[in-house]
């Protein structure tokens, strides 16, 4: 791939064999004053804290020492819980500027998952959040098998008799401590993280500096955005899309990071910050798309054709885009106008007028969801990649082109083929070093040409874009032998707005059948919509025939467009919604489809039985 000159401002001094530290000195250096972190206070959502370039530098400096005199060592391993906030963010970057490799795990992991990344990175402090954490995390302390030996809590008063955050910073600096920061080398890891885990116990990704910053600087040629751009970091730091944006291109690009301790609250932080860019998962990017639906579903039908009107037009600007054509003058005139009168100013109100990078990553993007944001002027720059990968290893993008439905092309830092049976393979400057052994040792998972099997299948286009297919574990095969990607089916079924989430079922069985969540956003707007009164919320609507009838002509449909062995014979209709805090839904919102089959296993058979 051809490089492209970089458009986030002049960066000085930033190859692919820096380091964090170095990139942290480098910003103190040359932008001082520029804000670097945001977050909101607990007790004011409107009161906020920033931190200048050389304030974090100073930060983490004065935090490092606190480390430091808890026994913390060049080479240590030192667990995170905690949520996007000041504590966890500042200390990744102290603990790195130690020479120490941070590792985040997940708020929501289980206590065999929790003791089984203790013993396989042998940390021996950990920094946790609260009174909550605290309880999870203290029986490890008498553990014979974890050598875990101090919790420091972020949490004024939740401390206890453990170590508390606050006192970290309440010695002074030691004279010429600052000379025993900032040795690590390019080559050093800069992180662990650990899988989240879908099925089986978590592994260990160990990724070095050099490997961050390959992939940083692949990033920026293919991205285009403002200098110092911000932004909203409201994903776990436990996941390598979060590491990567949230962490270390912020440091790369100098940019502005605002902390979302909340997930939930990320819309409240998007319509204060107004950002040039934002990243979703797919299942945010949905969300999305089902709340503006529902509003616009009330609007009265004059007010819609005006907006059906514009998005026509936003879309046809998109295609001569993605052919990679000019479009017409009168093309262009017409969007500007529908964009400056009719599509920013609904964008507006939910803070993203400004957005000029939109992009989406971790599982294949319902096509439906990608052309509706197109209607408004907001092309997803869909992307592929793994924690193994240093995240992004292929995306689509404004600069380099883009295909709607594809994740795009390799960035720089990696080369990608297909193996026979279409599973996608890569290797390169960014791909990982191996997983952690208890020992302390890599193994590689490389094989003796550098290649990685990645368990994703796909196809590849003449252009060289590269389309997923599903993960080849998850692909179902059925008692006709014939192959179904069950994400193909599902995102089928999710594109009425009425279906929120779906699983297909099938394996070893002649047909398949799916459980398909009611839309928490979308039902009872379509409710309102259609005159459907009903008690009792979504629960009500699912037994309510208006919803159901509804729900068979969607299944119908998406049936039209797929194949007979891909075809949903039966379904069930459920109202509670999934999500991480249930256990149905990863950290990151990666359907956990084992989890869903064993709760739903009584479902699942009815659905079999004449």
């Amino acid at each position: 791939m051809t490089s492209a000159p970089r458009t986030t401002g002049e960066l000085p001094d930033a190859p692919a064999d820096r380091t964090l530290p170095q990139l942290l000195a480098r910003n103190a250096r040359a932008y001082p004053e520029l804000p670097g972190l945001s977050w909101r206070s607990a007790d004011d959502e409107d009161d906020w804290t920033t931190l200048t370039w050389a304030e974090i530098h100073e930060h983490t400096e004065s935090l490092a020492a606190g480390y430091a005199a808890l026994g913390v060592r060049c080479g240590d391993h030192v667990l995170l819980m905690m949520a996007n906030r000041p504590e966890h963010w500042l200390s990744d970057l102290a603990l790195v500027r130690l020479g120490a490799v941070p590792v985040s795990v997940y708020g929501t992991a289980a206590p065999e998952q929790i003791t089984h990344i203790a013993r396989n990175c042998r940390a021996r402090v950990a920094v946790v959040e609260g009174t909550a954490q605290v309880e999870v995390w203290e029986p490890l302390l008498a553990d014979a098998d974890t050598p875990l030996e101090r919790l420091v809590v972020a949490e004024a008063g939740a401390e206890g008799s453990h170590f508390p955050y606050a006192a970290l910073s309440l010695e002074p600096v030691p004279e010429h401590f600052a000379k025993e920061l900032d040795a690590a080398r390019p080559e050093d890891p800069l992180t662990v993280v650990y899988t989240s885990g879908t099925t089986g116990e978590p592994k260990g990704v160990v990724l070095t500096h050099h490997q961050v910053m390959a992939n940083a600087l692949a990033l920026d040629a293919v991205v285009e955005l403002p200098p110092h751009v911000e932004h909203i970091c409201y994903l776990p730091f436990a996941h390598i899309a979060e590491r990567m944006l949230g962490i270390y291109l912020p440091c790369h690009r100098a940019s502005h990071v605002y902390l979302c301790a909340d997930p939930a609250g990320v819309g409240q932080v998007v319509r204060k910050v107004r950002p040039a860019q934002f990243f979703g998962v797919p299942r945010i990017w949905e969300k999305l798309c089902a709340a503006v639906r529902a509003v616009l579903s009330l609007m009265p039908p004059e007010q819609r054709a005006v907006i059906d009107e514009a998005s026509e037009v936003a879309r046809e600007h998109v295609g001569y885009r993605e052919r990679g054509e000019t479009p017409p003058a009168e093309l262009e005139e017409r969007y500007a106008r529908a964009r400056k009168e009719v599509l920013l100013p609904l964008l507006a109100p939910a803070g993203l007028d400004r957005v000029t990078w939109a992009a989406s990553a971790s599982a294949p993007m319902p096509v439906d969801v990608v052309r509706f944001w197109a209607g408004f002027g907001v092309v997803i720059m869909d992307a592929w990649g793994l924690t193994e990968t240093t995240g992004v290893a292929t995306t689509n993008s404004p600069r380099t082109g883009f295909r709607i439905g594809s994740v795009g092309r390799p960035v720089e830092s990696v080369e990608v083929r297909l193996a026979e049976d279409g599973e996608i393979e890569v290797r390169g400057a960014s791909v990982f070093s191996g997983y952690l052994r208890t020992d302390g040792s890599v193994r590689s998972a490389l094989d003796a040409d550098g290649w990685l099997a990645t368990g994703d299948i796909g196809r590849t286009d003449e252009d060289g874009y590269l389309w997923l297919v599903d993960r080849k574990k998850e692909m179902i095969i059925t008692s006709t032998g014939k192959n179904v990607s069950p994400a193909l089916v599902e995102n089928a079924l999710k594109e009425h707005p009425l279906i929120g989430q779906a699983l297909v079922h099938g394996d070893l069985r002649s047909y398949l059948v799916a459980l398909l969540v009611l839309d928490a956003e979308a039902a009872p707007a379509w409710a309102a919509a259609n005159g459907v009164e009903v008690d009792g919320g979504v629960a009500g609507l699912v037994r309510h025939p208006a919803v159901r009838a509804e729900v068979e002509r969607a299944v119908a449909a998406a049936n039209s467009r797929l194949n007979r062995t891909e075809q949903i014979k039966r379904y069930e209709l459920l109202a509670e919604e999934w999500g991480p805090a249930t256990g149905e839904l990863t950290p990151s919102l990666k359907m956990r489809r084992r989890v869903i089959r064993d709760k739903y296993a009584d479902a699942l058979s009815r659905l079999y039985q004449d």
